[in-house]
């Protein structure tokens, strides 16, 4: 090749790669380019979403009232002077002796199985978790000298009448309160009335009924 030539071919090839470099480089400002462009209209719709949101709140505001619009009878806000009346209710004075009509010796036993757990009922019988209830109707809260009972149960010291009974069974952690019996209680008068008779036939003294 001749030198003439050869300053040719190489005056080309300068030329030739500075095309290339300005092509690759206009290529990426362009490319990029597109890409802010892309990211700069996602962050504008976001923001006139936003502002929409916003305006929307405004214009169609509307203060909440302070006392509910609708009010259901019998649906009252708890306070502390009512709220026992829950438990008012259920120890209510009732009438016994129609009460324990509805009961059954039977039945009574049946529904004594949830007590036996806790409780045996027999003469001589032994205490478990709870104290034996042989002769427990007509006998004194919290006297079985050898079972240690709550300072509840002991300072209640009442006589286990039908009635006391009843209102005891209903629920007792509400009726004695600090008692250490955790029973849930018997809601249904029927089972309460049977497990009532069932109770003072294991005695040496039943009491009689009303």
């Amino acid at each position: 090749m001749r030198l003439k030539d050869a300053k040719k071919f190489g005056n080309f090839k300068f030329f030739l790669q500075n095309s290339c470099y300005t092509f690759v480089s206009v290529y990426q400002f362009m490319d990029s380019f597109e890409i802010n462009k892309i990211i700069a209209a996602v962050l504008l719709t976001a923001l006139i979403v936003i502002g929409i949101g916003k305006f929307t709140d405004i214009l169609f505001h509307v203060e909440k009232p302070q006392v509910s619009a609708y009010k259901v009878d019998g649906l009252e806000v708890a306070s502390s002077t009512d709220s026992t009346s829950a438990t008012e209710k259920e120890i209510e004075v009732v009438d016994i002796k129609a009460l324990l009509a509805k009961g059954d010796l039977a039945h009574g036993e049946k529904v004594f199985k949830k007590c036996s757990a806790c409780h045996m009922i027999a003469a001589g019988g032994k205490n478990m978790i709870g104290p034996n209830l042989w002769g427990v109707i007509g006998r004194t809260a919290g006297s079985v000298d050898d079972y240690k009972y709550s300072k509840a149960m002991i300072a209640y010291a009442k006589e286990w009448s039908f009635e006391e009974m009843n209102s005891y069974l209903i629920k007792p952690q509400a009726y004695i309160k600090g008692t250490k019996m955790a029973f849930a209680g018997l809601r249904k008068e029927k089972d309460r009335a049977s497990v009532i008779l069932y109770m003072n036939s294991k005695g040496n003294n039943p009491k009689p009924l009303p």
